[in-house]
């Protein structure tokens, strides 16, 4: 199975180009580098409907890792997770969890992780180390994750035809 990557940098900043779109830059190394091939890369500004809009977009009809950096923290325009959470099909804590303990400033992060279709959607900080180190946290367990949501329409249907 190709493991495909894309990558959505949620910056006022860099939408508005007065901020260099470092974390996306390095998620891009960091995903290469564990076998990914990252097919997008993507800018929005910061807010619930545009980090809705985004996702939405890109995770349709898409089999493969989405990872959002940016706007996980505690700052007024911080609204990655509510855009997140909207769009999502299914929660996946354990990985947002596990991410949240790579650092102590991971208490910190509001960042959620779960599936759309057969789309992975994780966030990470916006900061370059930060985004660095939780998506490297969870990069392990991810190509299995997307083993199963790519063979879970074909199971599960068998199941239901035996029923």
């Amino acid at each position: 199975m190709e493991l495909l990557a894309k990558i959505l940098t949620v910056s006022d900043g860099v939408m508005a180009g007065t901020r260099e779109d470092r974390s996306g830059q390095v998620l891009e190394e960091v995903l290469t580098q564990a076998g990914f091939k990252v097919v997008e890369r993507r800018v929005t500004e910061d807010g619930i409907e545009s980090v809705s809009r985004a996702l939405i977009s890109l995770s349709e009809g898409f089999a493969g890792l989405v990872v959002s950096t940016g706007g996980t923290g505690f700052g007024p325009r911080d609204l990655t997770p509510e855009g997140t959470k909207a769009v999502l099909d299914r929660e996946a804590p354990g990985l947002a969890e596990a991410s949240r303990l790579v650092s102590p400033l991971g208490r910190l992060s509001r960042a959620v992780a779960g599936t759309r279709g057969t789309a992975l959607i994780i966030n990470t900080p916006g900061s370059p180390s930060g985004a660095k180190e939780t998506v490297s946290a969870v990069l392990d367990v991810v190509p299995h994750a997307l083993e199963l949501l790519a063979s879970a329409s074909t199971s599960h249907e068998s199941v239901k035809q035996e029923r």
